[in-house]
């Protein structure tokens, strides 16, 4: 059974370390519950939250990615519909952000935790542990 890549691993939203455990506890679809999280990696055990507060990172990335889809939105209405009002272009990317939340939300703690959590990625770990008991 072949492992995903880190970037395979990032995109499914799965555990750094083996790559295989969910880290969200239901779909991004589910709105009332797209924020919940595992406390542990269901696979190998992994508490996510590396250090209290470590989650709170995830909001610069998330800053980040607002950003960018905020300069993406204006940049192809001021194109794609001949620089409409101002009211459009708010409407559009204040309606474009909250549509993708729950998917921003996700990854940006996605990202944080494989990126800077100082997790790294270990195939064996659910063996070694199963030995050890």
């Amino acid at each position: 059974m072949s492992q995903p890549s880190r970037l395979g691993a990032i995109l499914a939203c799965r555990c750094p370390r083996c790559r295989r455990g969910e880290v969200f506890t239901h779909s991004a679809l589910k709105l009332r519950k797209f924020d919940e999280m595992h406390e542990n990696c269901p696979v190998c055990g992994l508490h996510y939250e590396v250090e209290l507060g470590f989650f709170w990172g995830a909001m610069y990335i998330s800053y980040a990615f607002s950003v960018i889809i905020v300069l993406l939105t204006g940049i192809s209405l001021y194109y794609l519909a001949n620089d409409p009002d101002m009211w459009v272009y708010l409407t559009v990317v204040a309606s474009t952000v909250l549509i993708l939340t729950p998917i921003l939300f996700r990854y940006a703690r996605i990202l944080l935790l494989h990126f800077f959590g100082g997790i790294t990625y270990d195939p064996g770990y659910e063996k070694r542990m199963a030995g050890a008991e």
